[in-house]
């Protein structure tokens, strides 16, 4: 897999801006459910008042707040943090607060950072929760004198001092005139003290903003304006960053998709380049079936992974190890949930891969005997049809096809168990959050946004790891597939073009010499050809000849190099083939192999598939000489009549005189015809002979046959058995003295015929 990986690096640009998008996407994601838990606490419970530092308070609440402060803080709210704004100065900030018009009030800097704000809180937090408790504790103490008599000794001493003032007098204005206010303020602050320690910064936040609430209320706001608000406010944060993710999310799936599908591009294309300067021997070495699997559907599972590698193996880790943060944040003491509820689902991702894997590996074999199975059938249906074995042919499709299903229901099988147990996992993760969250929340220990927050946190880490569960079900048979592509691209062909090439000058004679050649096949113990040595002169038609299985169809691939000699040489114009560039070799010969092979286009375009520049003349010109020119005339559209894959829509004769046509298009220097003339009735193979004379009459021939009648007339006649010259010379010269070529010509026609 990390082989495939290098061909990523074109693609980095892209993917890194994905990485960007993806990070802005998961700290989009991440931050709703705080938005989420701000609604629920500040905005449903806390009636939208965010801090206990209120924005704005009566003077003479600030007054009395103030008496539950050290002096230093005192001194830092009046001079740093609140401005006295005198009663009708301040017309803007009366609309909002009414009561402004007719008294005095402290409103807050605007500049009060973040960090300050939170001291700020705690402090007054702390005021307007302990002024709050006295006012209530004074109404019920002041019924009942035994309830007076468990008071604080300094708050006794305050009582009776408080007593002696006028009646109207405000509790909290005598208490600014006390003269021992330090003991007081410390034995009514002791009071509240240990119910207000319990609290953490956040509750004892929450619990003041009642208080504040009540104070806004007092100045003028009304409740709805002061909680729609607040969460509104907070919901168009909420709806920005859901459309921000929205956006993320589409361009990360375009740049995904865009990316895999130029990296599917990419390695088709140079699998297809590495195929198509493959020789035989790496075709022998991968089947056709095997090769387009490898082609088709191995790249395509290499494309799945690239898409949602780049969607999702990013922004899992983000989302999980951000998720992480922020339940902590919210709850350290309910992190252990999280642990075990990732510990399970790892515990099951390892079991199920380990199951899973091996049979990843077996399914793209499974693949490759079905597109095998397949093609043959195809291919082979008219065969299949004349010998009437389309039951045998069906079961064995039927068994392909069946172990295929089979192992891919198994794998199925075992992963569909990934999400059920994901859902197990996550409704009994969220049932043990509201058991524990539903405890703190009871004890004060936490507040209900926060445990909705954690729930949601839970749930995005653990989505998290389902995600990357998701990556790794599509690893191992994404990775069997990159193994098989890289098998592809790693073969290196056993043909290749010299270092130091050298090439044909002009007016070269293009004789083709065969000097004490041997060849084997690759694994074979046996050479195919042995000892080979004969001359092909231009202006001259060389016939090979022999049984079948005698070499003769290996030989002449010898020629344009589809394999290269494993002794001996071969030289064309003098020069051994193996130090000429195959390009420049080819163009030098004209071919028409054994097995004829037309593509889907039209007359003309397969004529001219060798030379796209051709005119019309030339290549009715050739067609003439291949006898294809009825071929032409028969069809309506004459040239630019279909032809369609492999040539299927004319016969076989046509298929080889149309196969001649584009060899002869070529006016190559050598012509090489692999029992190209087979399929023919002997009077067109008589006349097409008889025009190859007038046409080729320069250039070297090669011609491989079956029928004496066909080679009978040729310059010089190569008689081949088991891979070994056992005859050469003209007609009348084998008849006489090469008992191989007697047997076959005799088995083919008369004494009369032959003489």
């Amino acid at each position: 897999m990390l082989k495939l990986m290098k061909h990523l690096k074109a693609f980095i640009l892209p993917i890194m801006i994905a990485v960007v998008l993806l990070f802005a996407q998961a700290m989009a994601d991440l931050a709703l459910p705080d938005y989420m838990s701000k609604i629920v606490n500040v905005g449903l419970q806390q009636g939208g008042i965010t801090n206990s530092a209120p924005e704005v308070v009566r003077k003479s609440k600030m007054d009395a707040l103030l008496l539950f402060v050290d002096d230093q803080t005192k001194s830092d709210i009046l001079t740093d943090y609140y401005v006295l704004v005198p009663a009708g100065t301040d017309s803007k900030m009366s609309k909002k607060y009414p009561v402004m018009e007719q008294e005095d009030v402290y409103v807050q800097n605007a500049d009060i950072d973040e960090e300050t704000m939170n001291s700020l809180n705690e402090d007054f937090a702390r005021a307007w929760l302990t002024v709050s408790g006295f006012e209530t504790s004074m109404e019920s103490q002041t019924q009942t004198s035994s309830a007076q008599q468990e008071m604080p000794a300094a708050l006794q001493q305050f009582m009776m001092y408080y007593a002696q003032q006028p009646e109207d007098t405000d509790i909290f204005v005598a208490m600014s005139t006390y003269q021992d206010m330090p003991k007081l303020r410390d034995a009514i602050s002791g009071m509240f003290a240990e119910k207000l320690d319990t609290l953490g910064n956040d509750m004892l936040n929450q619990a003041a903003t009642g208080v504040v609430k009540q104070e806004y209320l007092d100045l003028g706001r009304t409740e709805r304006s002061l909680q729609n608000g607040y969460i509104w406010q907070i919901g168009g944060i909420m709806l920005l960053l859901t459309l921000a993710s929205a956006a993320c999310t589409v361009l990360v799936a375009l740049i995904a998709a865009r990316v895999a599908a130029a990296l599917s591009r990419n390695l088709r294309k140079q699998v297809f380049e590495k195929v198509a300067g493959f020789s035989n021997s790496e075709f022998d070495k991968f089947s056709t079936a095997s090769l387009i699997t490898r082609t088709t559907n191995d790249i395509t599972q290499i494309q799945m992974l690239v898409v949602i590698m780049v969607r999702m193996i990013f922004y899992a880790p983000i989302l999980g190890i951000g998720g992480v943060f922020y339940a902590i944040d919210k709850s350290p003491s309910m992190s252990w949930i999280i642990a075990v509820a990732v510990l399970v689902i790892i515990g099951v991702i390892m079991t199920v891969f380990s199951i899973a894997v091996p049979k990843f590996k077996l399914m793209q074999k499974l693949v490759d005997r079905l597109n095998l199975v397949t093609r043959e059938n195809l291919s082979g249906m008219m065969v299949i049809r004349a010998f009437n074995t389309q039951g045998f042919e069906e079961k064995r499709f039927d068994t392909a096809n069946k172990d295929l299903t089979k192992t891919g229901l198994f794998v199925n099988r075992v992963m569909v168990v990934m999400m059920p147990v994901m859902t197990l996992v996550m409704n009994g993760i969220t049932l043990v959050i509201i058991w524990v969250g539903a405890h703190q929340i009871a004890e004060s220990a936490m507040q209900i946004g926060d445990m909705m927050a954690f729930m949601q946190y839970a749930m995005q880490i653990l989505m998290s790891f389902l995600m990357l569960s998701m990556m790794f079900i599509m690893i191992p048979r994404a990775s069997v597939s990159a193994v098989r592509i890289s098998e592809v691209l790693e073969t290196e062909p056993t043909i290749l073009d010299p270092a130091d090439p050298l090439h044909f000058t002009e007016g070269y004679q293009p004789v083709v010499e065969f000097h004490d050649v041997t060849f084997s096949y690759p694994g074979a113990e046996l050479p195919a050809l042995k000892h080979i040595s004969f001359a092909a002169q231009p202006g001259q038609t060389t016939a090979i000849i022999g049984s079948t299985g005698s070499g003769k169809t290996t030989l002449v691939n010898l020629i344009p190099r589809f394999y290269d000699v494993s002794d001996g040489q071969i030289l064309i114009g003098g020069i051994d083939v193996r130090n000429l560039m195959q390009n420049e070799l080819r163009e030098q010969i004209g071919y028409i192999p054994q097995k004829t092979s037309l593509f889907s286009g039209t007359i003309e375009s397969n004529i001219k598939y060798g030379v796209p520049d051709a005119t019309q003349e030339e290549v009715m010109q050739a067609a003439e000489t291949a006898q294809a020119l009825e071929i032409i005339k028969e069809k309506e559209e004459g040239l630019a009549a279909e032809i369609s894959q492999g040539g299927d829509n004319v016969s076989g004769g046509q298929k080889q005189r149309l196969s001649i046509a584009r060899a002869l298009a070529k006016k190559a220097p050598i012509y090489i015809f692999d029992d190209s003339f087979s399929a023919l009735d002997f009077k067109t193979d008589s006349l097409l002979r008889k025009a190859l004379k007038k046409t080729t009459q320069n250039s070297t021939i090669l011609l491989v046959a079956q029928r004496i009648s066909t080679i009978m007339n040729a310059q010089q006649i190569i008689v081949l058995n088991d891979g070994e010259i056992v005859g050469k010379g003209t007609h009348q010269e084998l008849l006489k003295t090469c008992p191989t070529y007697q047997e076959i010509a005799y088995s083919q026609l008369s004494k009369e015929e032959l003489s």
